[in-house]
């Protein structure tokens, strides 16, 4: 907690057995061997078997969870909790993504997971593509399992000024988890709801983004001018288009921070537009901390 703030320390990935998870991942040799195997039995009689710290960048680590002999929906010591907050809409992760030091993106991590870990690599991002005037960064993404897994995995890239991703590895002190992108079904109503209770806030967003935005991403479904009170953002792939906002980092560090994405067929993450406009809020933020940009 000293030396990172505020993180995210494990990604835990459900296995359907952990015995062949930890043999297949042997047999790879690319994945250091799995450490702290344990079996947790229950009152009911189910039990639930983990495989913990499989290392990756930084200190984060993945743990291992075997639920196939676990009917429960809680995780054992926990109580259901009568909560009277009405949900705002959020639905799983959508994506984790990694930051990690220059010229560590891609070898070795994207070949990490993808030689050791079994992953694919869904698409990449050079510094032409995700840059401002000031700072830019190159990104691989990695998918598992049709991507019911997806790990974008980021690193700095040469610029005028220090870009985003080494002011996160500066505060940070190592490579970590950036963001968690959150998936809802109707971004208009959750942003609008996590606004109203306070707590979160969101980058901010220039008018000018808005200006054009059909012209630029074709005929949506949402007003646009609601789009533009939230500061809500919009990208077009091939499939169809996404929605998406990011909040300002959550502790006392620019480090961490939330996504919020609606996704209405589109498969990509943000395209050039999204990355240069979050980069543009995230420099003013910097700014504003008198950051050396």
């Amino acid at each position: 907690m000293r030396l990172h703030g505020d993180g995210i320390k494990d990604i835990t990935m459900d296995v359907p057995d952990l015995d062949e998870t930890i043999n297949g991942l042997n047999r790879r040799g690319g994945v250091v061997k799995v450490r702290n195997l344990s079996t947790l039995r229950t009152d009911w009689g189910g039990k639930l078997r983990t495989g913990g710290e499989v290392p990756t960048y930084g200190e984060t680590v993945h743990t291992l969870l075997d639920l196939s002999d676990y009917d429960h929906n809680l995780p054992p010591g926990y109580q259901e909790l009568d909560a009277s907050a009405e949900p705002t809409g959020l639905l799983k992760f959508d994506h984790i993504v990694g930051n990690v030091e220059e010229g560590k993106m891609d070898p070795p991590w994207v070949n990490y997971y993808i030689k050791g870990m079994g992953f694919n690599q869904l698409i990449s991002f050079d510094d032409k593509q995700i840059s401002t005037e000031y700072s830019a960064l190159r990104s691989k993404v990695v998918e598992y399992g049709g991507r019911r897994i997806i790990f974008p995995i980021n690193e700095p890239a040469l610029g005028l000024k220090k870009s985003q991703i080494q002011e996160y590895l500066d505060y940070y002190n190592s490579p970590g988890v950036q963001h968690i992108a959150l998936l809802t079904d109707n971004i208009v109503k959750t942003v609008s709801e996590l606004k109203r209770r306070g707590g979160v806030e969101f980058l901010y967003t220039p008018d000018s983004y808005y200006d054009d935005l059909e012209e630029r991403v074709g005929h949506i479904g949402e007003d646009i001018e609601k789009l533009r009170e939230l500061r809500i953002l919009v990208d077009r792939d091939e499939h169809g288009y996404l929605l998406q906002i990011f909040t300002k980092p959550i502790g006392d560090r620019p480090t961490f921070f939330y996504e919020i994405i609606q996704r209405k067929g589109a498969q990509s993450f943000g395209g050039a537009g999204n990355f240069k406009a979050l980069f543009k809020s995230i420099e003013e933020e910097q700014r504003k901390r008198g950051g050396n940009l």
